[in-house]
């Protein structure tokens, strides 16, 4: 695969504020920690206040949405920072609402540290053949790398919601 330079110019404004989840990617320490962060502050709302259904739908709605910009947006971002740069989070924001999906208003709380905890654990140790998704091009394979992560979370908080509580 051939490997391009970062080209120079300025960033455009929209897929910057994508790329780093509304800037929490530019935060000094962890920033893909602090996209997953912000997912779960986005997403709280839905937990708090809508009925299960809603919180569901809104929470696939807002993944498929966030997935396709945040792939044109990681795109654009590896021609200004080179490739996978750690700033653009908007991957992890995606993989976290994805591990979000089983945890409904009727799940009790501490779901939403559990999915933080695993989705983080995958996205940082890459088993499973997640390593293997960042061999996609462009922001394809920076986003489904967390995708996978997600999906592998959501498969575990199923099994607890199924069988332990």
């Amino acid at each position: 695969m051939k490997q391009t330079q970062p080209q120079s110019g300025k960033f455009p404004l929209l897929p910057k504020l994508i790329a780093t989840s509304l800037g929490v990617g530019f935060l000094p320490l962890a920033p893909g920690t602090w996209g997953a962060i912000l997912a779960i502050i986005l997403w709280l709302p839905l937990y708090i206040w809508a009925s299960a259904e809603v919180t569901l739908i809104v929470t696939a709605v807002a993944v498929v949405a966030l997935t396709i910009a945040g792939t044109w947006a990681s795109s654009v971002s590896e021609r200004y920072w080179g490739k996978d740069p750690v700033i653009a989070c908007v991957d992890e924001t995606v993989g976290q609402w994805i591990s979000l999906l089983p945890v409904l208003p009727s799940c009790p709380w501490w779901e939403i540290l559990l999915s933080l905890a695993l989705f983080r654990f995958f996205d940082i140790f890459k088993p499973l053949g997640i390593r293997w998704m960042e061999r996609l091009p462009r922001g394809y394979g920076m986003m489904a790398d967390d995708i996978l992560s997600g999906i592998y979370a959501v498969v575990i908080l199923v099994i607890i919601n199924t069988f332990i509580l």
